[in-house]
């Protein structure tokens, strides 16, 4: 493991853990659950609790879920920081790390409360996208980063193992 190859990724996803803490910390303090305040005619905040995950999935079940994404997420971490203390390309690295600081801000929400705090609500026509919060925009551009990676060129000019020839 080279830890000197990773810190820079680290630093990254540290960063994201920190922004989604406080504004998840903000959020509590400014509004109450269930509360919005329009900031645009598109986007609310407003402060709203996902025991699910992704597009409030699985989050009318009784409570297993939790458990369930807890380990999801502890072991997508693990799995990421294996792959971070690899020789990799900067993109891919930047997307892992973004994904790495998605996952583990939304994990102490999931360990902390149980749930996930989102407050993002954006919305047009008068429907409503899924509340989201700084981690899953984290984990969705990271997730989008591997995608645009994995066709794109290598920094030597040749197209990556995974890309379609």
């Amino acid at each position: 493991m080279s830890l000197p190859r990773m810190l820079p990724w680290l630093g990254v996803a540290l960063l994201v853990v920190v922004l989604d803490q406080l504004t998840k910390y903000w959020i509590h303090h400014v509004l109450t659950y269930g509360q919005a305040i329009e900031v645009l005619p598109f986007l609310n905040l407003v402060l709203v609790y996902n025991p699910g995950a992704a597009f409030s999935f699985l989050s009318d079940q009784p409570g297993w879920q939790n458990k369930f994404f807890i380990a999801v997420a502890a072991a997508a971490s693990v799995w990421v920081l294996y792959l971070l203390a690899r020789p990799q390309r900067r993109l891919f690295s930047l997307a892992l790390a973004l994904i790495l600081g998605g996952a583990i801000g939304n994990l102490f929400d999931r360990l902390i409360l149980g749930a996930v705090v989102d407050f993002i609500d954006v919305h047009a026509a008068g429907y409503h996208w899924p509340a989201f919060n700084v981690a899953d925009a984290s984990i969705t551009c990271g997730a989008a980063l591997l995608i645009l990676v994995s066709f794109g060129k290598q920094e030597d000019g040749t197209l990556p193992e995974t890309a379609v020839k």
